[in-house]
């Protein structure tokens, strides 16, 4: 199992322990796998497994069939398994698997026995440095592996390793194994880092097509809705001219009005349609193209939205001040979107707590406040949720303004001003 990182909000005692060996791990994996410890270790295991299995079969097809002259055969399969030890290790952990197999090289001289599988090990290990490791870091772990078996082989009398043979051979084919192990690796390291940059390109221009695919879709349906837009606004403006028409016309000519009435009618009916094109124009791929259809809430949601919030904690008083009047559905959905929101930061934020809403409706100016008594801001007060971005685009669209922040007495404050002649009201009764 992967060792994970220690927390350094530990005790002094175990986790100075702890953090040494953190260090040693990371250090001993070096550039090696990343992936789950158990896997590799079975993989490299099983060739471990096989390379001692060929060590043993060469020394009993060998001529006498019997192991060297001191030792038998206990002694042979356990030099051989410690030989092949590193390979199982060597991706999980380089170096270390790297340092046992260098100082195996001592075996031959201790017990006049030199295992097949301790060849064969400093081959893999070498192909390994140099496949998972980098170039600097790879040419240090193959100067570790092979500097003491090439002097040995220098230091040595002549034939003492193996008779009849001469000490430059074995420094040649020694230095000729060790370059072919060495290139081999470095080309598989470069073929592997060769893959990784095709598949990292790969990934960016498919994210980079596919951004340019959504933009291209965004634009489109821009342009759309822009012309949906002006075949809608071309509808309202027919209806608007018929229905003055109409209403001069009633008493006179009946029949005339009557048409025209119809007319309205029709064309009503294809703004409709063109409205609901429209919406699905505008509606994105995340929104649900079959979703409820369901009313609107206005003015008259705002009282159940303060009890809502009452219930969940949060006491709030509400305060209506004039009469609202003849308010257009979008004005009446911006109020209680903007009282929804200001609530529902005051009841996340806010802590122990009480706020208060305030409606003014008056001649020139509709005033909706909203304000709590709690802890304020956070500290991440230069932050802009997209809540208030919302209520800002809101109240900009009706020509208004909003205003956001700390009460001088604590709490935060939500203030929006929209002026009655872009609302479509017919009250006029008294400022606030």
């Amino acid at each position: 199992m992967e060792p994970t990182e220690p927390d350094r909000s530990t005790g002094p005692h175990g986790s100075r322990w702890w953090r040494w060996w953190w260090r040693w791990w990371r250090t001993a994996r070096g550039a090696g796998t990343t992936g789950p410890v158990p896997p590799v270790l079975a993989r490299d295991g099983l060739l471990a497994a096989t390379v001692v299995g060929v060590d043993l079969a060469l020394q009993a097809l060998g001529p006498t069939g019997q192991p060297g002259p001191n030792l038998g055969w206990p002694a042979v399969v356990g030099w051989s398994l410690i030989a092949a030890a590193p390979i199982a290790a060597r991706r999980v952990v380089v170096w270390p698997a790297v340092l046992a197999s260098a100082a195996m090289v001592a075996v031959p001289l201790l017990t006049g026995h030199e295992p097949v599988s301790m060849a064969l090990a400093l081959m893999i290990l070498t192909y390994t440095a140099a496949c998972w490791l980098a170039l600097r870091p790879a040419v240090v772990a193959t100067a570790v592996l092979w500097l003491p078996v090439l002097t040995v082989n220098a230091a040595l009398p002549q034939g003492a390793e193996m008779p009849g043979i001469s000490r430059l051979y074995l420094l040649f084919v020694n230095g000729l194994t060790m370059l072919v192990a060495f290139f081999i690796g470095r080309t598989v390291h470069a073929r592997r880092s060769a893959t990784r940059t095709l598949a990292e390109r790969a990934r960016v221009a498919e994210e980079n097509q596919r951004a340019a695919a959504d933009q291209a879709v965004a634009d489109e349906r821009r342009r759309i809705a822009r012309e949906l837009h002006d075949v809608v606004a071309h509808h309202v403006s027919v209806m608007g001219v018929l229905a003055t028409g109409a209403r001069r016309v009633l008493h006179r000519d009946p029949a005339a009005a009557d048409e025209a009435l119809g007319t309205i009618a029709d064309t009503s009916r294809s703004t409709l349609r063109e409205m609901r094109r429209l919406l699905d124009v505008l509606r994105t791929d995340a929104e649900p193209a079959d979703a409820e259809l369901t009313p609107q809430p206005g003015l008259g949601g705002i009282e159940s939205l303060v009890e809502q919030i009452r219930e969940a904690g949060l006491p709030v008083t509400l305060r209506i001040d004039g009469v609202p009047g003849d308010l257009d559905p979008g004005v009446t959905l911006t109020l209680y979107r903007i009282v929804q929101e200001a609530l529902t930061n005051a009841l996340k934020h806010a802590g122990a707590a009480t706020a208060e809403v305030r409606l003014s409706f008056g001649v020139y100016w509709l005033i909706v406040e909203v304000f709590d008594t709690g802890r304020g801001p956070g500290p991440d007060r230069g932050r802009v949720g997209h809540g208030l971005v919302g209520m800002r685009e809101r109240v900009a669209l009706y020509g208004g303004t909003l205003r956001t922040g700390p009460r001088p007495g604590g709490g935060f404050r939500i203030y929006a001003k929209l002026p009655m002649e872009q609302l479509g009201a017919a009250t006029r009764q008294g400022a606030p």
